[in-house]
């Protein structure tokens, strides 16, 4: 029991570290012309995609680790409603307290802290995020199981 509860956090932990380094070096390569629609802090189509990618992969290593650390085909699953819960909960929190859209333009050069605090997103992305993490783990747990 010890054993999976470990392995849920250090796997969700591991998890969130995967997805923000590769965020901010998505974003440091690419640039705000990439990442954002044109003089705007929308997220671009690619963005969303690669967003969508990465947070699989991401997910799917740490079900992969969570399977392996607790050596239970439990442990993953518990990660999958983990991710899931906290996703939810969190893209519900963003909704409600994100300043309205105030049509900013974009010009110049935009760090990656600015970047992270004006970006905005469709609500839809953002709640589909975590079902797709959560399916990310699934995935990354039974990969284990047959390997």
């Amino acid at each position: 029991m010890v054993r999976s509860v470990i392995a849920v956090i250090a796997s969700y932990v591991l998890m969130l570290v995967l997805q923000v380094a590769t965020f901010m070096t998505v974003y440091t390569v690419m640039g705000a012309n990439w990442s954002f629609k044109p003089r705007a802090f929308q997220a671009s189509t690619r963005w969303t995609l690669m967003q969508f990618a990465v947070v699989l992969v991401t997910a799917a290593i740490a079900g992969f680790v969570c399977a392996i650390i607790s050596k239970s085909g439990k442990a993953p699953l518990a990660l999958a409603g983990l991710v899931l819960l906290l996703g939810l909960a969190l893209g519900a929190t963003k909704v409600m307290t994100q300043p309205a859209d105030a049509h900013e333009v974009r010009f110049g050069p935009v760090s990656n802290r600015d970047a992270m605090q004006k970006a905005r997103h469709p609500a839809w992305v953002i709640f589909l995020g975590p079902f797709i993490g959560a399916a990310g783990v699934v995935i990354g747990g039974k990969l284990k199981r047959r390997g």
